[in-house]
């Protein structure tokens, strides 16, 4: 049963795509691109954030699914940490930033329970 309705939806969207592609060629998108100012600044901060981010996530795995889970949580979570410096030195937000403050504080201690987990099991 769920299979068929499955099948109905994604044959429904292929079907409107071509009217949907339509429909959004008219409208001005201008407003979705970036302006100069802190909202430039903070995008290229949260970019450099996600690439080394990203970078520090390619592992050598090492086939011990707990290390490597570990390993792979620790950049992952430093990401967090900087995208909400990011959001601290830009945002304006009350309750975004008492957010990332927040998540400031949980990665950083998440961190260190990881690093001691690594030192005493990775090989």
């Amino acid at each position: 049963m769920f299979k068929r309705y499955a099948l109905s939806a994604a044959a429904l969207l292929l079907a409107l795509s071509p009217v949907l592609a339509e429909e959004m060629t008219g409208h001005d998108h201008s407003a979705m691109q970036m302006t100069e100012g802190d909202q430039a600044a903070s995008s290229k901060a949260f970019a450099e954030a996600n690439t080394r981010m990203h970078k520090d996530m390619a592992l050598e795995y090492s086939g011990d699914a707990d290390v490597d889970f570990v390993r792979g949580m620790i950049p992952h979570h430093r990401g967090a940490i900087d995208m909400a410096k990011v959001q601290l030195q830009y945002g304006k937000d009350p309750e975004i930033r008492a957010l990332a403050e927040a998540v400031i504080k949980a990665q950083e201690a998440e961190i260190a329970e990881m690093e001691a987990w690594l030192a005493k099991h990775a090989k």
